[in-house]
């Protein structure tokens, strides 16, 4: 199985079962194979089979002839058949026919009975290149329609995400709401990539991106920054939501199991955390940069971790800020029903829940709100002398 969780898929024509069984053999593992007894039923395949990356065809067949089937591709009205790479294998090495075939259209010319590695390299190399085209006339088709997101990979550019973000800060600052932003990294790039080389490296994070993409709301946006490193921006969230996102999906890169051909790769992350309502940077390429800044401090701190404001996320972190979260709910809902005593014995907890919207708003009104104050009750210090009489407020 590939990084993107299937094998290439190719087509074998060819009326002999024992040719075949051959090929077959020799691609299992490797390719997932469909083979046809000749070129008719070859083409019938093609037009209904969107999965094939590649055609390994005889010449020499009933009712459809090898070259006759090339043709056929090659002057298809269906794009994605038209542009399939197609392999002809001969049962000798006729000139003539090596020509015919390559001028018909032909990406290769082998012959029967060839080595398995000389055929798996030519297989596997005209599937990458194919693959390769692909998706540089979907980036091209993706430009001319103007349209900021690939159609394949979900991603939008660096650029695009930043001017997004800035219209989205603007209206968060409105909404006086945060957003946040994630940096992604993947660990040890220098190992992966002497050990599998740069071409299973960017499988890798393709499918990391995908994993991302698959997981976000619709107003989300996520680009690439590096050849290992990509961004999540999300208007409208906390910080204790945030954290949890990337703590689930440093989780679920963690369980991950990649194979590519007969390895098996195990890969992890390390997420930088920034969020405008806590960190209080007034552009999203600032809050990129710390994000940046904090995908360094788990890298030192031995990677495949989450960083934010506070420094490592902890699961545990998170759960108890959730339950505060929740506690604000709840206390907001036993003051309308007037049961103030219940709400006055949770003070601490609610204080630590609404402490960075404290925060924001002395910071942006600078009306005096006595957050030192307010610190030392939720910690205890003066929750035991005289309630809240104590503090005052004026906004």
């Amino acid at each position: 199985m590939t990084v993107d969780g299937k094998l290439p898929r190719i087509l074998v024509v060819d009326d002999s079962r024992m040719v075949r069984a051959s090929i077959l053999k020799s691609v299992r593992g490797r390719f997932e194979a469909r083979e046809e007894v000749d070129g008719e039923a070859g083409w019938e395949a093609l037009l209904v089979d969107p999965a094939i990356d590649l055609v390994l065809t005889d010449i020499g067949m009933p009712r459809l002839d090898g070259f006759g089937l090339l043709e056929r591709i090659r002057s298809s009205r269906v794009a994605r058949v038209r542009g399939l790479p197609v392999v002809i294998i001969s049962g000798d090495e006729d000139e003539h026919a090596r020509e015919r075939a390559l001028a018909l259209g032909a990406n290769g010319f082998i012959a029967k009975g060839m080595g398995s590695v000389e055929l798996l390299a030519t297989l596997d190399s005209l599937v990458r290149l194919s693959r390769t085209q692909t998706e540089l006339e979907r980036s091209r088709e993706a430009l001319a329609s103007n349209s900021p997101k690939d159609p394949e990979s979900g991603l939008v550019s660096r650029a695009y995400l930043e001017h997004h973000g800035e219209q989205a800060l603007a209206e968060a600052q409105r909404r006086q709401t945060g957003i946040a932003v994630m940096l992604i990294e993947l660990d040890d790039y220098e190992t992966l990539l002497g050990r599998h080389g740069l071409h299973v490296v960017q499988l890798i994070v393709r499918r990391l991106t995908k994993m991302v993409t698959a997981r976000i709301r619709t107003e989300d946006s996520v680009s690439q920054h590096s050849a290992t490193q990509f961004a999540l921006l999300s208007p409208g969230i906390d910080v204790v939501s945030s954290c949890a996102f990337a703590l689930r999906l440093r989780s679920s890169f963690e369980k991950l199991v990649l194979a590519y051909r007969e390895e098996h790769i195990r890969v992890t992350v390390t997420i930088g955390v920034a969020n405008s309502a806590v960190d209080g940077h007034g552009k999203v390429s600032e809050l990129l940069d710390i994000a940046q800044e904090r995908v360094r401090q788990g890298h030192e701190a031995g990677g495949n971790c989450v960083f934010a404001d506070h420094g490592k996320v902890e699961p545990g972190w998170v759960e108890r800020h959730a339950k505060r979260m929740c506690s604000v709910d709840a206390a907001l809902r036993q003051l309308r029903a007037g049961a103030i005593g219940e709400v006055e014995a949770r003070l601490p907890d609610i204080i630590g829940a609404l402490m960075p919207l404290f925060e924001l708003i002395e910071s942006r009104l600078h009306c005096g709100l006595p957050i030192e104050q307010l610190e030392r009750y939720q910690h205890g210090s003066d929750a035991g002398s005289g309630g809240m009489d104590g503090i005052q407020t004026t906004i």
